[in-house]
């Protein structure tokens, strides 16, 4: 790990240089020029290389390794395709490289698992891409929960879903293609914080829908935490129909947000329920006797007070390579997400 003064740019290489590495990464760091500078980019294409090369006048290289033993490169930033994101990983660390790891981590959670006595041999550190904890919708739903005017929150659903003959590597197990190593880490990630509790049960259901590879294109998993809440979450590329991408039910309301909305529809805090009592008889009519409940709906834009986008993860990437502040993704929550993929996978066809 290269020393560096504290205010420095974080010197950067980037390794991959499609659409991860050039689509995303690279315009993210448009705007932080202050914290990141990228000087190398690494692909085997030459193409790739070249308009990389182009765009921000920096070292190419067609071999990681001849990235990571630039001496100008700090922070080894991991683009490539799922299955070489380890492998790739393991070769920075030994050269004592800080590592930014793209999701998922690894296409299995013993494959995650051998990041682990690497990182202790090393002086250099990995941080782990779920730029989507930044996400401002799930950003905001957490800050109305933590709120309690919901009530205590029992469910959760969380969707992404969409209709696409996908042909492309992300559809081919071999690849380490499947909505499961796509969106998965991204939504899984977002369920285990969400159910604010060990996982203490599990189920699970792959499908091939309607992707022309080989890989799971429609996922559900259902896990229910020690402390009873279940988070239900589904993506899919073989659904016609869509859903809201978030779902909350407590004891005094709930909501559903997509985009950039909040629907909220809960019990007026100031409206102090008249207590009830369950009676065995026959009712007069109806279902029980009558309830004056007064709601409060309303419809919100998606601002969460945080501020938070899911750029900002590169703002605590650099606060923790600089300023040794605490990286919000701990190893250990990574490593969660991967064992639910792996779990989801197993005695499935598309294990691998």
């Amino acid at each position: 790990m290269i020393t560096m003064a504290k205010t420095n740019p974080i010197r950067i290489g980037i390794v991959g240089l499609g659409r991860a590495g050039w689509g995303m990464h690279g315009p993210e760091l448009n705007g932080k020029e202050s914290m990141f500078q990228i000087v190398a980019g690494c692909d085997l294409d030459a193409d790739h290389r070249k308009r990389f090369a182009n765009k921000y006048g920096c070292s190419v290289y067609r071999r990681i390794e001849d990235l990571i033993a630039d001496k100008d490169v700090e922070l080894v930033d991991i683009a490539t395709r799922s299955t070489e994101h380890v492998s790739h990983a393991l070769l920075a660390l030994k050269a004592n490289k800080d590592v930014f790891i793209e999701k998922p981590m690894a296409v299995s959670y013993p494959e995650a698992l051998t990041l682990k006595p690497a990182i202790r041999r090393s002086r250099g550190k990995v941080y782990i891409r779920h730029n989507r904890r930044f996400e401002p919708g799930y950003q905001h739903i957490r800050e109305i929960m933590a709120s309690k005017v919901l009530g205590e929150i029992y469910e959760i659903k969380l969707r992404r879903n969409g209709y696409s003959r996908r042909d492309d590597w992300q559809t081919l197990i071999r690849c380490g293609g499947g909505q499961l190593l796509n969106w998965g880490p991204h939504i899984i990630d977002h369920a285990l914080r969400l159910l604010e509790s060990p996982v203490a049960d599990m189920w699970s259901d792959l499908k091939l829908i309607s992707a022309v590879g080989d890989a799971e294109d429609h996922l559900h998993i259902i896990l229910k935490g020690k402390n009873g809440r279940v988070v239900d979450l589904q993506i899919s590329g073989g659904s016609a129909i869509p859903e809201p991408e978030y779902i909350v039910l407590g004891t005094r309301g709930g909501l559903r947000s997509s985009g950039n909305e909040i629907y909220l529809r809960y019990l007026d805090p100031q409206n102090k329920l008249i207590r009830r009592r369950a009676k065995p008889g026959t009712p007069k009519q109806g279902f029980g006797s009558p309830d004056n409940l007064r709601w409060i709906e309303k419809t919100i834009p998606v601002e969460p007070k945080s501020g938070a986008t899911m750029t900002s993860i590169w703002n605590h990437l650099y606060d923790s390579i600089r300023k040794g502040k605490p990286f919000p993704i701990t190893l250990d929550e990574a490593l969660g997400v991967m064992q639910v993929v792996t779990a989801a996978k197993k005695g499935t066809p598309f294990a691998g």
